[in-house]
């Protein structure tokens, strides 16, 4: 076990803020690692027709349309950095013609 103090160390930090730091981060991940739990993201109109089909063409459905919507902010975002990479490389174009 390390003592605390400088012992002859020329680093900013002494070995108290390390050991401190250290007991942060590893209690953080055991109170994260407490908190996962199984999820269920149904409401109870939804998961009752889903249950009650047969032939799972619903459920089908309403995992094509989660897909749907979990897509299209990520295509967004992709499009924005698009083209604001494109604007900023056509500024850098015409700075270095000037």
């Amino acid at each position: 076990m390390a003592v605390c103090g400088r012992n002859g160390s020329d680093s900013v930090y002494n070995d108290c803020t390390l050991l401190l730091v250290k007991k942060i981060i590893y209690i953080s991940i055991f109170i994260a690692l407490l908190g996962i739990t199984n999820a269920e993201a149904q409401c109870a109109m939804c998961r009752a027709v889903l249950e009650s089909d047969a032939d799972g063409a619903a459920a089908q459905g309403m995992n094509n349309g989660i897909l749907y919507l979990m897509a299209f902010p990520y295509i967004m975002v992709g499009i924005i950095g698009y083209v604001v990479y494109k604007s900023r490389q056509k500024a850098k174009s015409e700075e270095l013609e000037s």
